[in-house]
């Protein structure tokens, strides 16, 4: 096995790939890329047993076509030492293990593992598919998955539920405390079908996904899902489970809303969090007529802030206190000028949504959790 190839277009599809790799393999060879060479085509491949992702490189020059498995942290440190795109020839001896690589005057050798250690990549049986835009589903991606749950024991709620009807997809993220619904109307499927996305493909396709409008061929079962785009192929196991009803913790009547600017709003939040208790995160929101006042306090170290903005606000006048983090992470992750914060009581959710969103296709909510108000 033979090849010429740029460093650095190596190193780019390496990085891409590694993300894969678990830092803690129970199995030895999942510490390995596999290169497979065919004809003038580099198809390297790495997985976990539950997430494997493949990408090819077409290159100039290559020989003697073959497989073998390549110790990936090594490769990777080695590359990253070379001036940008400096041609390396790789060789590798298939029956004794052996690789080298040589660049300029530097010839560089290690021990490889046999290509039939590594494991099978996974065949889906019984698929449905269907196609979106990368665009599309970079911002569904990055939209949702910071509201993703980390408790092992409601694994549904540690993923992504996409829903495709023949009148739109659906993204929704929750993990009990907050919530995130992102429609879109200009991507729809034939029947209607869901599946629920672990978080490691997702931050996978979310860091690799191409940003100019490309298609991504989407083929899955109940088992396992094939995202297609460009030279790359992602599979990964789904979870398994019934998504919970996020309809049903929505609520409808909110007589209560508030309008503000986002920004001015965020780095209010911002800068009062950091006078709020370290164990609650809590920030008050006392809203009075056209006045907002943002406030926390943390008795413990006798640390106290206030601010007061400027608002359009419909309603009873209302005292809630939510967490600063998870209100962070929402309006960072909005685009508007102004943003809505629908209310009814301080006990029950508010629901947060952008105001003159310029994508008539796009329609997102997030639902926040109130935290009890200490006096």
């Amino acid at each position: 096995m033979k090849f010429i190839v740029n460093s650095s277009v190596l190193l780019k599809q390496l990085q891409a790939l590694n993300g894969v790799i678990s830092t803690n393999n129970t199995l030895p060879i999942l510490d390995n890329f596999l290169f497979e060479l065919e004809g003038n085509q580099l198809t390297i491949t790495a997985t976990d047993l539950e997430t494997t992702m493949t990408s090819a490189i077409e290159l100039e020059m290559a020989d003697e076509d073959n497989r073998i498995a390549v110790p990936a942290k090594i490769l990777i440190d080695t590359l990253k030492t070379f001036v940008s795109s400096t041609p390396i020839t790789f060789s590798a001896d298939t029956e004794s293990k052996v690789i080298t690589i040589s660049a300029g005057e530097g010839n560089y050798r290690l021990s490889g593992y046999s290509a039939e250690e590594f494991p099978q990549s996974p065949t889906i049986e019984s698929s449905s598919s269907i196609e979106i835009d990368s665009s599309i589903l970079q911002k569904a991606i990055s939209k949702t998955i910071f509201a993703t749950g980390y408790d092992d024991l409601r694994p549904v709620m540690t993923g992504v539920y996409f829903k495709m009807t023949p009148d739109n997809a659906i993204f929704v993220a929750t993990d009990a405390h907050k919530l995130v619904c992102y429609k879109r109307q200009d991507v729809n499927g034939e029947e209607e079908v869901s599946f629920i996305l672990p978080k490691k493909p997702l931050n996978q396709l979310k860091n690799h996904l191409p940003v100019e409008n490309s298609p991504v061929a989407i083929e899955f079962n109940n088992t396992n899902a094939i995202f297609t785009f460009g030279t790359v192929k992602l599979i990964c196991r789904l979870i398994d489970g019934k998504y919970p009803n996020y309809q049903a913790v929505i609520p409808v009547d909110n007589p209560n809303k508030l309008i503000v600017d986002r920004l001015l709003f965020l780095t209010t939040i911002k800068r009062i969090s950091l006078f709020a208790s370290q164990s609650t995160y809590q920030v008050r929101l006392k809203i009075a007529g056209m006045e907002l006042t943002v406030s926390a306090e943390d008795i413990d170290y006798s640390n106290e802030a206030k601010e007061r903005l400027n608002c359009q606000y419909e309603g009873e006048d209302i005292e809630i206190g939510f967490n600063s983090k998870f209100l962070i992470e929402m309006l960072s992750n909005l685009e508007s000028e102004n943003i809505s914060l629908e209310m009814s009581t301080p006990n029950r959710a508010g629901i947060i949504r952008p105001v003159d969103n310029e994508n008539q296709n796009e329609d997102i909510l997030m639902l926040v959790m109130p935290v009890m108000l200490n006096n």
